[in-house]
């Protein structure tokens, strides 16, 4: 089989470790890959967001099987633009990828299911979100809801901790448009 790992990172690395130990695999690509995962694949400069370049690099290299790695490109609709060209890719499409992109449609969903969640409240509004922080007991958990890099959450156990936490993902936008809703959440101790 030949294979294109899309990420470059030690994810992808691992991934692409794995996939060398099968005797069926023949050829692994990654796109970007790194200096590492060149001593196991052929990198190939293209980024994760160029959906267009990566399906016709699948296509020209004739690619068995792709595997995404990164949460960007899963949120954005990478998986459904290779299903689109009829690529066999491994990774969930958009709309299945949006339990891992949005926090609010993950809890909504766990509480529309009846699925046993910490309480939680949404907001698209600093100040509404901020009045509703104040009488809220501590630690609480503040969650940017879209994707920002692993660094999205905030355990708080101040309510300065706390308020700090709210004001720069919604006022200072420090993770970007996906501070733009938060969710602020009860914090539950254990696994």
């Amino acid at each position: 089989m030949r294979i294109l790992v899309v990420g470059g990172g030690g994810r992808e690395h691992a991934i692409v470790w794995a996939l060398s130990k099968s005797e069926k695999v023949k050829e692994i690509y990654c796109a970007p890959g790194n200096a590492g995962i060149a001593q196991l694949a052929e990198n190939v400069p293209i980024g994760v967001m160029q959906f267009d370049e990566l399906v016709q690099f699948a296509k020209d290299a004739a690619i068995d099987l792709v595997f995404i790695g990164p949460d960007d490109p899963l949120a954005a609709g990478i998986v459904d633009a290779f299903e689109a060209a009829r690529i066999p890719v491994y990774g969930p499409n958009k709309a299945a990828a949006e339990i891992e992109g949005s926090k609010i449609f993950m809890k909504d969903l766990l509480h529309k299911y009846n699925i046993p969640t910490a309480k939680y409240a949404t907001f698209t509004d600093y100040e509404a979100a901020a009045d509703y922080l104040r009488g809220q007991d501590v630690p609480v958990v503040i969650k940017a809801d879209g994707l920002a890099a692993g660094k999205g959450v905030t355990v708080a156990y101040t309510m300065e901790e706390a308020e700090k936490a709210l004001r720069e993902a919604m006022v200072d936008k420090v993770f970007g448009d996906a501070g733009n809703q938060i969710v602020i959440e009860e914090f539950l101790e254990g696994q």
